[in-house]
């Protein structure tokens, strides 16, 4: 499934909620509502970066008046987790008791197996 984004903010493990831009032809920085998808030259910010961010001397800030909500989840984001519910769900086939000795043919080469490896006896 994907991951929702997270804030651009170094060690900031929150969910974005908002998305920086900056308008450099007017020295301001534009804080709004997370952006649709995620842009170059853009960040993603968690509610208290948002709220939070200052600018550089001499440039405005201009942000967002309403509140900052996380998007809703996008169809990709329900499928994803309709899938993972249904991979969980299938039953896992059971597997032979490892101490059980394997059937055997008299005409091939008795083989051993421990865990993930097989032995194979060299041919004689």
């Amino acid at each position: 499934m994907r991951s929702p984004r997270r804030c651009s903010r170094n060690a900031c493990p929150r969910q974005a909620v908002a998305t920086l831009t900056y308008v450099y032809n007017e020295s301001t920085a534009v804080v709004g509502p997370l952006a649709a998808f995620a842009e170059p030259h853009t960040y993603d910010l968690c509610e208290p970066h948002a709220r939070s961010l200052t600018a550089p001397r001499g440039w405005n800030v201009v942000r967002h008046e309403g509140e900052f909500e996380p998007p809703p989840p996008s169809a990709d984001d329900l499928v994803a987790l309709a899938e993972a519910v249904r991979e969980a769900a299938r039953p896992v086939p059971p597997r032979p008791p490892q101490d059980e000795p394997h059937p055997q043919h008299p005409q091939h080469p008795q083989t051993g197996r421990r865990g993930h490896l097989r032995v194979i006896p060299p041919n004689h």
